[in-house]
């Protein structure tokens, strides 16, 4: 180690285009970049300091006042020091994971227990085995709760999360069928999912979705106590009287051990519903009263392109859920649309599904009958022969050949949707990140909001 000892530290970045002065920069190595390349550049520009591998760290020591750390794994390094920043803070720490909902079940709960304490959570989608050690160490704010999500596309990574986040209430929302391309089964994805009830104790807490039965094969492995959420008769947390609002939202009467209240959220369709009684029980758990945490989720919007609803010029609705999908999600995202009623047509523009692997043919042509049965006018698909083989499965199920149009790209696919879209239509736009279905997004609000 070198430098000033008693220079302050800001923030813990791995980014050398986001560091300012006073931050620590840590260095880490991948298969495309090397963090030590910009180490120079970054102390220039007035970091604190810098954490390097010892055999690199020569070569900085002297330049500034910075403080140059050296160690044997930056990537290591950093997961440790989030780990200690995450005991020393006191927080409460809520771990989130599931195939579907997680960015939205994190808002809803961090809106909620916000009623009453100081909480922190992931920014965007910091939530891998980099990104939730820089949300950690925002614990140095001394907030009363950090909610975070878990990702993972493999087999042992949310182990190797839980082990940094060391959670004292886990929130599993459900099983599904996304990054299926890295897995047998959807059971050995249920199986690495059930990575969050490690590390637990008799003092942990598991908030589990009583509707999802992969999910709760698997938890009477946990050593803590669970708490359940659902539809399901005996759930800790019930939703009964349920009505789909279309895109108005979702309506449902919720019992709990503090007692039941109707509630009523802008989150859409009954996916998000699940996510907000998850919400529901875990403020309970912490002590957020009843009727707080329903006036939260009342006024909840959905994170950006997860569902939220832009209205457009002559009574154009808008879905933008085209942050990703997966044929799970895409299923819960027609059904709302099922649920929705359209001056005009109702119309979904959906990307191709990535991470798929060998499933990817049939999981799609699935969707494709899904889209006709949820009453869709007119259909736009983008990608490869996945896509190709929804639109002809929508085809099959019922929609003419002339309702279904088919591009490679989405930016073939946007001047043609825009000159399509008419008065009164409810349009819904999903797909997975890598095909950009956010680009159509972003020319139907230019030209039409």
């Amino acid at each position: 180690m070198s430098g000033d000892p008693s220079l302050a530290v800001g923030a813990v970045v791995t980014d050398s285009r986001t560091a300012t002065s006073g931050d620590l920069f840590v260095a880490l190595q991948g298969p495309r970049f090397d963090g030590h390349d910009f180490v120079p550049a970054v102390l220039a520009n007035g970091a604190a300091g810098a954490v390097v591998q010892s055999e690199r760290a020569a070569a900085f020591a002297g330049e500034s006042r910075a403080g140059i750390v050296a160690v044997d794994d930056t990537l290591v390094a950093l997961q440790d020091m989030a780990r200690e920043i995450r005991r020393e803070s006191g927080a409460k720490v809520v771990a989130i994971t599931g195939s579907a909902g997680k960015t939205t079940t994190k808002e809803a709960i961090a809106e909620c227990l916000s009623a009453r304490y100081r909480v922190v959570k992931n920014k965007g989608n910091l939530n891998n085995h980099i990104g939730l050690p820089l949300s950690l160490t925002e614990l140095r704010t001394r907030p009363d709760v950090a909610v975070m999500e878990l990702g993972m596309n493999h087999a042992g990574e949310i182990s190797t999360l839980v082990s940094i986040a060391e959670p004292d209430v886990r929130v599993w929302t459900n099983v599904g069928d996304a990054h299926i391309g890295f897995f047998e089964s959807a059971d050995a994805i249920a199986d690495a999912k059930a990575e969050i009830l490690e590390r637990s104790d008799a003092g942990t807490v598991l908030v589990c979705n009583a509707d999802d039965p992969k999910v709760m094969a698997r938890v009477g492995r946990f050593a803590g106590r669970t708490v359940t959420f659902g539809v399901a008769d005996g759930a800790t947390v019930r939703a009964r009287h349920v009505e789909d609002l279309g895109l108005e939202g979702m309506r449902a009467t919720v019992s709990t051990p503090a007692g039941e209240r109707d509630v009523t959220t802008p989150l859409l369709g009954r996916g998000n519903l699940s996510n907000a009684l998850a919400a529901v029980a875990v403020s309970l758990e912490l002590g957020v009263t009843l009727d707080d945490a329903a006036a939260r989720l009342a006024r909840l919007s959905p994170a950006p392109r997860r569902g939220a609803v832009h209205r457009l010029r002559h009574d154009i609705r808008l879905v933008d859920d085209s942050y990703n999908s997966s044929p799970s999600a895409l299923r819960r995202a027609l059904e709302v649309m099922a649920h929705t009623t359209a001056a005009g047509r109702k119309v979904a523009v959906l990307g191709e599904m990535l991470e798929l692997g060998d499933h990817a043919d049939e999981l799609h042509r699935r969707c494709g009958e899904a889209v006709a049965a949820a009453g869709v006018n007119r259909l736009f698909v983008i990608g490869g022969a996945p896509a190709r083989a929804l639109g002809n499965a929508a085809t099959a199920a019922g929609l003419t050949a002339s309702a279904v149009s088919w591009f490679e790209r989405s930016d073939q696919a946007a001047p043609v949707v825009v000159a399509d879209i008419g008065p009164g239509d409810a349009v819904l736009v999903k797909g997975s990140r890598g095909i950009r279905t956010d680009v159509i997004v972003d020319r139907l609000t230019a030209e039409l909001g």
